[in-house]
């Protein structure tokens, strides 16, 4: 499931990370790698704050979209 249809609060494994190349890498400077935990925090105007390797981070439903847990 995406990572923009969890709940908020609820801690869950990345299972993929999907996008072109560049995407990919962004997100995984961000933190967002596979096996590693994430936790929405809250959404804010369409984009989601969340939790993710001991940061507080925002992106956009769009964004949200290509990691699924």
């Amino acid at each position: 499931m995406p990572l923009s249809m969890v709940r908020a609060g609820e801690p869950n494994v990345i299972k993929k990370v999907g996008g072109k190349s560049e995407t990919k890498k962004f997100l995984e400077n961000l933190g967002f790698v596979v096996g590693g935990l994430v936790t929405v925090v809250s959404e804010i105007n369409g984009s989601l704050i969340v939790n993710v390797k001991d940061s507080r981070v925002a992106i956009g439903r769009d964004m949200a979209n290509k990691i699924l847990v």
